[in-house]
Parts: structure tokens; sequence; C-alpha cells
């Protein structure tokens, strides 16, 4: 087992240097390849490729050591001048979030709401310290990338508000218990075998 790549989804969120969000990039801005951190497997794996012409507008990827209502770690789309290989982890300040509502092939409503992040290495975005200091067309255009990337999967991706840091920052604290509260079952549900 690659022991750099077990270690990726157990590092802590926050960047204690800091206080920046640890983000570990899955994959990259102009990607059409959609990569997802395999934790078992301590590897990146390729879940779709995009269609022709659809391509991440940003790098995206996760925070480490949470988890959201689907059980995966949450997701962040991570604004920087550059891509970056997958698997890096870039200290990021968090923005804002896009809240909403996504709709599954049978039916099925959860909330999936997509972090907004600025990598601190970022000078393009450098000023931008809430989602509403961006431009309305970049925010648009993210939310229409996961409207799209959706759709082509048969989902249906709702946004329902645009927040700032503040309740970025809310469900990420919710998302670290989330993730330490299954955390200790796993390791009771071991001990007991």
């Amino acid at each position: 087992m690659n022991t750099r790549a077990s270690r990726l989804s157990d590092l802590d969120p926050i960047d204690s240097a800091n206080e920046c969000i640890n983000v570990v990039i899955e994959t990259p801005r102009g990607a059409r390849t959609k990569l997802a951190y395999d934790r078992e497997r301590a590897a990146f794996v390729v879940k779709k490729v995009l269609p022709q012409g659809m391509s991440f507008p940003f790098d995206f990827g996760f925070i480490p050591s949470t988890a959201g209502d689907d059980g995966d770690p949450l997701d962040v789309l991570v604004l920087m001048d550059e891509p970056v290989p997958i698997g890096t982890v870039v200290p990021s300040r968090l923005i804002g979030v896009i809240e909403a509502v996504q709709t599954e092939k049978d039916g099925e409503e959860e909330e999936n709401h997509r972090i907004i992040a600025v990598s601190e290495a970022c000078e393009l975005f450098a000023q931008v310290r809430k989602l509403a200091d961006l431009p309305d067309a970049v925010t648009a255009q993210i939310e229409h990338f996961f409207i799209s990337y959706n759709e082509q999967a048969g989902k249906k991706f709702e946004p329902t508000a645009r927040s700032g840091r503040k309740r970025a920052e809310k469900i990420l604290e919710q998302g670290r218990r989330r993730r330490g509260h299954r955390g200790r079952k796993k390791a009771r549900a071991e001990r007991s075998r």
C-alpha cells in the first residue's frame, strides 16, 4: 500500500501554519477525466470521462478528515492560477459555498453543497475574500458546470443559495464532526471483531 496516498484522506483539514484548509486535488482544472480518491486502495481512481467539450473549470478536490451527507469527504472547487497535479495538497482559504440539492436517478434528494476556496498561492484571485467578491459570471460558470455535469449523468443539481465564508465554515465543522463520529464507530466495530 502506498503510505503517502493512504494518509491523504486522514490529513488534518486545517493547515495550522496559516489557518487555511487543506485541499487534496483529485481532478485538475481543464481535465475531462473525473478522478476520486479511494481510501481503501489508497489510490486515485477514474470515475468517469466527461463528454467532448466539457472539462473542469477549476481544480476540484476534497477536504481530508471530513464527511458530507453522502459519506464522502467534503468537495471543494479551488480557484488558482494554474492546475496542479493530482494528489497535491493545496492550502486554501474558504470564500463561500454554493448550496444545492442533488436529485439522483432514482428520485432521491440529498444536499450536495460545493465549497469554494482560493489557493493561498493564487495571484489572480488574491483579493477575493468572499464569494460575493467573485464576478457573477465566474460563479454562474461554476453553477452551470455542476448543473451540466449532473445532467449528463442523469441527475439534477439545483443551486439553492450562494452563501459566504461563515456558512462554508459551518459546513466544514459539520463535516469534521461527521467524519469523527463515523471514525469512532468504525474503530469500535473493528475492536469488537
